[in-house]
């Protein structure tokens, strides 16, 4: 079931996506008077799933999920309709337009990117507002337990103190502005001490076993007793936190997993803490050193037990237009960054780009239209962004030849264009062939 509920939030945002860039496309065109011979979901390679001729327009959904596109007259694009373009240019079509027009109906796709993520921070912010962890709230620092941070000197316990000279209120800052930092401040015992990050950091970082970063502490709290566990059938429910074993107190699960690991075979008395109230059971170590128990995380009450704090902000429908473009302008400028340190081969970044399988990962495995129309914004930006590169089989690049036609009055000639066409068309395939492939490699050896 988790399957296909990710498996459906990931087709629905896609999908919305490839439909209302391709419609940035289309409604210059037709505003300008050109052509739309065909618009398509999805590419129809050989054969379509569905197609209806409406007015001069085809629309139909194709079979090959790996996007979407129009095909507008006059226009050499991936069709490569050479046959078309041998025959003299008519007044309907892409190339009889003046430079200035097919700028417009080139650039409409990634500004409708642009515009569905701006509109999405703005009416999410109305509709849910902002839930997040105080960072002045966790008393006794993060969990560190990624290689990667431990070899650079980072320990359980330490309180970031900034980033990159930068202080945060929320949790979820701290998190989104460590995948592009250089140097970040811990306080420790008292001691501040501050940390430069390897340059291949980001690279390391995503093409590792492990994800994590700087993780909140907190009690091990159940989730489930697993049917094979030496604690079945104990009186234990999800979210009962365990807070001491036998005369120690073991607040948090790293101290609890590191007092479990030395008692094996062995029977002690656990603390639990349910509904705000104590009470003693009777558990037992296996010869693994486990517990046979999973653990789970709820924030709420996590908040009860005085973990943390969670704070709630609610905004007007007027505020949340500039709550929402904050929020659009800091996700723009964070993946532009990201996307400078992937391309620096000596961050090793490049090592950790995904495919579909990454963007299909990014989804909850349970359905929440907040976390749908988050990603579904972080995505558009993503897509809008990529869309801009310069290469010719991208939007970015026929941008980029039109420019050089606006700045010299000398317009490329249609065999040149075929053939940066397919030169951009290969390096596109090979891109895919890598992001996916990075996706097979880790699927299969990681």
């Amino acid at each position: 079931m988790e399957f296909f509920i990710k498996i459906s939030q990931f087709l629905l945002s896609l999908s919305l996506l490839i439909i209302l860039h391709e419609f940035g496309h289309f409604l210059p065109a037709r505003l300008f008077k050109t052509k739309v011979e065909k618009f398509f979901l999805f590419f129809d390679v050989k054969f379509a799933l569905f197609k209806k001729k409406i007015g001069e327009t085809v629309y139909g959904i194709g079979w090959l999920p790996l996007g979407g596109y129009v095909k507008i007259s006059g226009m050499i694009d991936e069709s490569m309709d050479k046959e078309q373009m041998a025959q003299p240019p008519q007044p309907w079509e892409f190339r009889s337009k003046p430079a200035w027009q097919r700028l417009i109906i080139m650039l409409g796709g990634v500004i409708m990117n642009f515009i569905i993520a701006f509109v999405i921070y703005i009416f999410a912010s109305y509709y849910y507002g902002d839930t997040d962890v105080a960072t002045s709230s966790l008393k006794d620092g993060y969990s560190v337990e990624n290689p990667i941070l431990k070899d650079i000197g980072f320990q359980t316990g330490d309180k970031i103190v900034s980033i990159d000279g930068e202080t945060f209120e929320n949790y979820s800052d701290i998190r989104k502005s460590l995948i592009t930092a250089s140097q970040v401040t811990v306080s420790r015992n008292g001691e501040t001490i501050t940390y430069d990050l390897p340059e291949d950091f980001l690279g390391k970082l995503s093409s590792g076993d492990d994800l994590s970063l700087f993780e909140l502490r907190i009690p091990f709290m159940v989730a489930q007793v697993a049917d094979s566990s030496v604690n079945k059938g104990k009186d234990l429910k999800p979210g009962d936190a365990i807070v001491k074993i036998n005369d120690t107190e073991v607040p948090y699960m790293e101290q609890f997993r590191s007092k479990v690991e030395s008692m094996k075979n062995e029977t002690f008395t656990a603390t639990v803490i349910r509904d705000g109230e104590p009470f003693q059971i009777e558990l037992e170590v296996d010869e693994k050193g486990k517990v046979g128990i999973f653990p789970g995380q709820s924030v709420s009450k996590l908040e009860e037990l005085g973990y943390l704090k969670v704070v709630k902000k609610e905004y007007g429908f007027m505020e949340s237009f500039g709550v929402g473009t904050e929020k659009f302008a800091t996700q723009m400028s964070g993946y532009w960054k990201q996307l400078k340190i992937i391309f620096n081969p000596s961050t090793g970044a490049y090592k950790g780009v995904g495919g579909f399988k990454a963007i299909f990962d990014i989804f909850p495995d349970y359905w929440s239209w907040e976390a749908f129309w988050s990603i579904t914004a972080f995505l558009s930006i993503m897509l809008g962004v990529l869309n801009l590169l310069p290469i010719p089989a991208l939007d970015g690049g026929h941008v980029m030849f039109l420019l050089w036609e606006m700045v010299t009055g000398k317009k490329p000639g249609d065999k040149f264009m075929e053939y940066a066409q397919m030169v951009g068309f290969f390096l596109l395939i090979a891109l895919v062939l890598f992001a996916n492939g990075n996706d097979i490699y880790r699927a299969l050896f990681k």
